[in-house]
């Protein structure tokens, strides 16, 4: 996998990056569930934050949490920087991230007790026909059945098996 530092460089052959969050189910462990247990799956589970490049449609780098971490929180711990003449486009996850990035993009929320106007939608739904490719990739990912199914191993170990199946992903894509 290219890694962090070629989101930096202009080199790297993309101008457009998605990224976005998957969750693998976990045994609940025996100690420290709280830290484990994602209120969104209503299950103990780990995360995998996904950063992808749309033109050579590979995985450029992962970074991994527990499952209570919220996805703006491991955007942040992960330190990953953009060059400033990428364009990001995430889910509605990372709201803020434009703050920290001019490029990024990311839905528009519904105002509490309102609505969004005909105009937000359809900026919402052009902006999801591009991001949908993330998903993709995290259904592929999670073909492989160690990311669907409960993980029952170390849990130190779950980064790199991820990334040798990022790595594997890249591979079948490459040949």
């Amino acid at each position: 996998m290219p890694g962090k530092k070629k989101l930096l460089n202009l080199s790297l052959d993309e101008d457009l990056i998605l990224m976005d969050v998957m969750e693998s189910p976990i045994e609940r462990p025996k100690k420290h569930q709280k830290r484990f247990y994602s209120g969104k799956q209503g299950e103990h589970t780990l995360k995998t934050q996904v950063v992808f490049g749309q033109k050579t449609n590979q995985i450029i780098c992962l970074d991994h949490s527990k499952g209570k971490t919220h996805d703006f929180k491991l955007f942040k711990k992960s330190d990953v920087k953009f060059h400033k003449l990428l364009k990001v486009i995430a889910d509605k996850g990372y709201q803020g991230i434009t703050k920290l990035h001019n490029l990024s993009q990311t839905p528009i929320k519904k105002p509490r007790g309102g609505r969004l106007t005909k105009s937000q939608k359809k900026y919402n739904r052009e902006l999801n026909r591009l991001r949908i490719a993330v998903e993709h990739v995290n259904r592929r990912l999670k073909i492989f059945k160690i990311l669907s199914y409960p993980y029952r191993n170390r849990h130190r170990r779950f980064g790199l098996r991820t990334n040798l199946i990022a790595g594997i992903y890249n591979y079948e894509l490459a040949a």
